[in-house]
């Protein structure tokens, strides 16, 4: 599910209003469509797994709630409120969520 917000160009928001684990696995919501990458909150239900991937961008990832481990090319981490995770462009990682996660895409 994609969600986007039409906000004007400068606007505040709190995130937990837009944590949704209403259906299994992933949800994406945009929060911020006019800047290039967008910024988007994802939410993965507990038990989801993100298999291994690359982006062909540089991505920074932070953790509002939940806990899960993140693979960055073979290390874990593990996702908690509060954590930050940043990684170059076609970096491999996976993501397994142990609880309900929500995450900032950056």
């Amino acid at each position: 599910m994609v969600t986007t917000s039409t906000h004007s160009p400068s606007f505040s928001t709190q995130l937990k209003e837009w944590i949704d684990y209403s259906k299994p696995g992933v949800t994406r919501k945009t929060i911020v469509k006019d800047t290039q990458p967008a910024i988007a909150l994802l939410c993965l239900t507990a038990g989801t797994e993100l298999a291994e991937h690359t982006a062909p961008r540089t991505v920074s990832l932070v953790v509002i709630e939940g806990r899960g481990t993140f693979t960055l090319e073979g290390r874990e981490i593990v996702m908690e409120p509060g954590v930050l995770i940043h990684m170059l462009p076609n970096t491999r990682h996976a993501v397994r969520a142990e609880e309900n996660l929500a995450f900032l895409h950056l």
